[in-house]
């Protein structure tokens, strides 16, 4: 050993100058960083190095960037603390180009036949009438275009091709699975802490910024965790609750029934804190569709049972009126008596006399805040969407909308049909979960533009190619055809 020692030693000058030319030049770089950029390039001056090996790792392995994907979904939120202004959406774009150009690296690995799956056809279709949109000749600035595709279809159809392709095992959905749980759980801590101990001076900056007027509602806090606002926020704490709840019905042992009513609870308060009265309805409608994807009626009576009288109650009578939280639910349920839902309704009556002649829309990237931006005094801009659906109608128009809620509710069905065929008890629960996660969120974006949003978004198109390709992974089912054979092959337990 002392040997190699020293013959190493002896070599170092000649066999080792490239490795101490570059240290010299990443420290001079890092120099050059913190000397012009202050604090901010001190961590540009981490973080590059950091990002290098990052890149390498997911050019090396396509599931690497998957997985990263899922963590940048969370992480975007801290974008808040940065002192400067971070370019998340370009940084989302070129994680998974680069991911993409990874699988195509690493071809002779993929399982390229999975791209005749009903999925991709519905999402290139949908994908396609997008770009057309580019070409609107009402759009009154084609630039931006660019921003609002991104969530439309561009980043779906993406993660499609490498979810599809990938040989993503089962292992790798549990953490996926458990990884949402965890930054949803942190993220309901962080709300606590907003609420019963106080707010950051970079909260404080961003609620003074403009925020104030939805997140301070007479003088009491709609608390938004790390996430983009509380709507977000709600949303998702909702959508985990009914995972919850779902992991709770299915569990086997009381133990880990008992977790994830305890996890059910936790989240359910992130939801109350949040503030956001349509988040109820993920949890109502996706759990009444998880009864009837179960087709049990002894389950569906004891749901509808319990969910009975609590609705009723905070319909019909005023208890609880006194909480902040549970006025917001039952403002939820009663919203012709809410007068910001008569002004969407109002508005959308405009939307109705702009768009009469408008089949394909305004234009993709004409309304919400890109909208405000880029062309502030088109019509599409003048109105506040306030709602997924009603955004994509004012940008594609009526056609647009109708494929867009064609696909949705053609991706359920091709779901339903793929879970009910499950003979794997824990496959099933877990498309079980997702199905029903996203059918309530479907549901809720009718008055929130959640699905457009981090993290939901790259949740929801993750989860619909596995809970419409979930056979790949069914361990009691026959054997597929043939030109199945390379999710079988690459099938982990």
């Amino acid at each position: 050993m002392s040997e190699r020692i020293a013959f190493l030693t002896r070599q170092s000058p000649s066999r080792f100058w490239p490795f101490t030319l570059l240290g010299v030049m990443l420290a001079a770089g890092a120099g050059y960083l913190v000397g012009t950029m202050g604090v901010a390039g001190s961590v540009l001056a981490v973080l590059l190095p950091v990002g290098m090996l990052l890149g390498v790792g997911v050019l090396l392995e396509p599931r690497f960037g998957l997985f990263l994907y899922v963590q940048f979904c969370f992480v975007i939120g801290f974008s808040r603390f940065a002192q400067v202004e971070i370019p998340v959406g370009t940084l989302v774009d070129a994680l998974l180009a680069l991911t993409l150009f990874s699988t195509l690296l690493n071809g002779k690995e993929m399982a390229w036949s999975r791209l005749r799956s009903p999925l991709f056809v519905a999402l290139s279709l949908w994908f396609i009438y997008t770009v057309l949109e580019l070409f609107n000749p009402e759009a009154p600035y084609r630039p931006a275009w660019l921003y609002h595709v991104r969530p439309f279809s561009l980043h779906w159809f993406m993660v499609a091709i490498i979810v599809l392709v990938t040989p993503i095992k089962r292992s790798d959905i549990r953490i996926m699975v458990n990884t949402w749980l965890f930054w949803s759980f942190l993220a309901a801590l962080w709300a606590f802490k907003q609420k019963y101990v106080g707010l950051t001076t970079a909260e404080w900056a961003w609620l003074n910024n403009g925020n104030a007027k939805t997140h301070l509602l007479f003088g009491r806090l709609r608390c938004f965790s790390f996430y983009s606002d509380a709507a977000q926020f709600g949303a998702e704490m909702a959508a985990v609750t009914l995972v919850s709840v779902i992991r709770t019905f299915e569990e086997k042992t009381v133990r880990r029934k008992a977790f994830f009513a305890l996890l059910a609870l936790v989240y359910f308060w992130g939801y109350a804190v949040s503030g956001t009265r349509s988040a109820l309805f993920v949890l109502v409608a996706g759990l009444a569709f998880y009864l009837l994807l179960k087709r049990d009626f002894l389950k569906l009576t004891i749901g509808a049972a319990l969910a009975t009288p609590l609705i009723l109650l905070l319909m019909y009578t005023s208890i609880g009126s006194s909480n902040y939280e549970i006025q917001r639910m039952r403002s939820a349920l009663t919203p012709m008596n809410d007068p910001s839902f008569l002004v969407r309704l109002e508005n959308q009556k405009k939307l109705a006399e702009y768009l009469r002649d408008l089949p394909f829309g305004a234009g993709i990237g004409t309304s919400a805040d890109t909208g405000a931006r880029f062309s502030p005094h088109h019509f599409a801009a003048q109105i506040p969407p306030d709602s997924w659906y009603v955004e994509i109608w004012i940008e594609t128009g009526v056609v647009g909308l109708t494929l867009y809620i064609a696909m949705l509710l053609f991706l359920i069905a091709v779901g339903v049909k793929q879970v009910w065929q499950l003979r794997d008890p824990w496959l099933e629960k877990t498309m079980l979960c997702l199905l029903a996660e996203f059918f309530g969120i479907a549901v809720m974006a009718y008055s929130n533009p959640v699905i457009g949003q981090f993290p939901t978004n790259g949740i929801l198109f993750i989860s619909t190619v596995l809970f419409t390709t979930c056979y790949r992974w069914d361990t009691r089912r026959e054997a597929e055809p043939a030109v199945h054979y390379h999710a079988y092959r690459n099938l982990s337990i």
